[in-house]
C-alpha cells in the first residue's frame, strides 16, 4: 500500500566519539525534581511519585541553533536539564539495574510557554501546549554513559547572555536517575531511543529575542541556543 505523503524522518543525535548516531524515539520529562524549583513554582517538594509528562520528537532542536521566539506566548522560560538516553529497553526495572539501560547522557533545555502552562493548570486542563511545541526540546550531543560515569553530584548550570541563572548539582534531584528510570518503567515498556529529561533546578526565567543561552553539566558537551525574533 502506498503512502499519501512522506513524513519527516525521526530526529537523531550525535554521540561523541562514535560514528553512530542516536535515533530519538519518545521524550519523557520530569517535573519538580529539584526542591528549590518546586518551591519557586509554588509547590512543596514531594516523594509520593515523580511527575511525568511528554514531548513529541517533533519538538527536538539541536544545540547551536537559532530559533524564532515561540508563537502563542509572551512568557517563554528556559529550563536546563540532564537528559538520559536509553540504549536498551525494559519493563518494571529495579533501580539497581536501571543504569544498565542507559546509552548516554546530554544537556537539554526544556523550553516552556509558562503563561499557557499556568492558565491550563489553573483551569484543571492538561498543559501540553505549554510544554510540547516546535523547538521546545533542545539537545546537545550525547556523551556515552561509560565516559560520563554515574550521575552523582556533577554541577549543572545555565547562563543567559553570560549571566548565571541556574546553578545546582545533580545530587540535588529529589528522584535520582535510577529511580526515575525504574518508576517510568512501571508505566511504560521503555525502549531504545527513549529520552528522559530529568528536571530543572531553581532559577528558571523568561527568554527574549537576542538572548544566548548556554547549558552545562560537568563532563558533558555544552548546549548553546540563540533566540531570534518571532515569526
Amino acid at each position: 500500500m502506498s503512502q499519501l505523503f512522506e513524513l519527516a524522518p525521526d530526529p537523531v543525535l550525535e554521540m561523541t566519539g562514535s560514528d553512530a548516531c542516536f535515533p530519538v524515539g519518545r521524550i519523557f520529562c520530569v517535573g519538580q525534581n529539584y526542591a528549590a524549583h518546586a518551591r519557586e513554582m509554588g509547590f512543596e517538594p514531594q516523594r509520593e511519585a515523580p511527575i511525568f509528562f511528554t514531548k513529541s520528537p517533533a519538538a527536538v532542536c539541536h544545540s547551536g541553533s537559532t530559533i524564532a521566539y515561540p508563537p502563542g506566548t509572551e512568557n517563554c522560560h528556559y529550563e536546563v536539564e540532564l537528559v538520559v538516553a536509553l540504549g536498551k529497553g525494559g519493563f518494571r526495572v529495579a533501580p539497581r539495574d536501571a543504569l544498565g539501560l542507559v546509552a548516554g547522557y546530554g544537556v537539554g533545555i526544556d523550553l516552556t510557554r509558562r503563561d499557557l502552562q499556568n492558565t491550563a493548570r489553573g483551569n484543571g486542563h492538561p498543559w501540553d501546549t505549554g510544554k510540547d511545541f516546535e523547538n521546545a526540546a533542545i539537545l546537545a550531543p550525547l556523551t556515552p554513559a561509560d565516559r560520563f560515569g554515574e550521575p552523582g553530584a556533577q554541577p549543572i548550570s545555565l547562563t543567559q547572555n553570560g549571566e548565571v541563572r541556574q546553578e545546582a548539582d545533580l545530587g540535588q534531584m529529589i528522584w535520582s536517575v535510577p529511580e526515575l528510570i525504574a518508576e517510568l518503567s512501571k508505566l511504560y515498556h521503555l525502549a531504545p531511543g527513549d529520552l528522559i529529561y530529568t528536571g530543572t533546578p531553581a532559577g528558571v526565567g523568561p527568554v527574549a529575542p537576542g538572548d544566548r543561552l548556554v547549558g552545562r553539566v560537568e563532563g558533558l558537551v555544552d548546549l548553546t541556543l540563540e533566540i531570534g525574533e518571532p515569526e
